[in-house]
């Protein structure tokens, strides 16, 4: 199959969306819009409001090119929320499995090939973190390199 659909300039576009049946209150605000977001990440949002079954995709409820920005303002913005609270419960799980493991095996626990399953899993991990460690530029790595230069040159064996 070769892909036939020409791209459009942001005034096309525009047209485009208009001739379908989106209300376009404000050409300037579209013009600004549709050159941030981009037509196709907005016809997520325009999809419910449009017969889909027909190829010319005609609007099928009234809506504005505004009242679809603010769906896709929404969306972003509890997406951000979404993902905040995502990173603060991975952060406090973490935190917790840390904790457990280090004052159970020691601080550092997870060079205790004995308390993985799996040996293959272990050699990977560390590669992986010894890779990490090595490629950081942050000052707690270089920190740590400094004060535990044992555990920053250890290679799985």
């Amino acid at each position: 199959m070769q892909y036939t659909k020409i791209p459009l300039s942001t005034a096309h576009q525009i047209a485009k969306l208009s001739g379908r049946g989106l209300v376009i209150n404000d050409v300037s605000f579209a013009e600004k819009k549709l050159s941030n977001i981009s037509y196709y990440r907005l016809r997520a949002y325009t999809y419910p409001f449009q017969n889909n079954n027909n190829p010319k995709h005609p609007f099928i409820k009234t809506i504005s090119l505004e009242g679809i920005i603010n769906f896709y303002e929404f969306d972003r913005d509890l997406r951000l929320l979404v993902f905040d609270a995502i990173e603060r419960i991975e952060i406090a799980l973490r935190t917790r499995i840390v904790y457990h493991f280090a004052m159970k095996h020691g601080s550092h626990w997870y060079e205790n090939k004995s308390l993985y399953r799996n040996t293959n899993y272990f050699t990977n991990d560390i590669t992986t973190l010894d890779k990490e460690i090595d490629r950081s530029d942050e000052k707690f790595i270089k920190h740590y390199k400094k004060k535990m230069p044992v555990h920053c040159d250890r290679r799985p064996g």
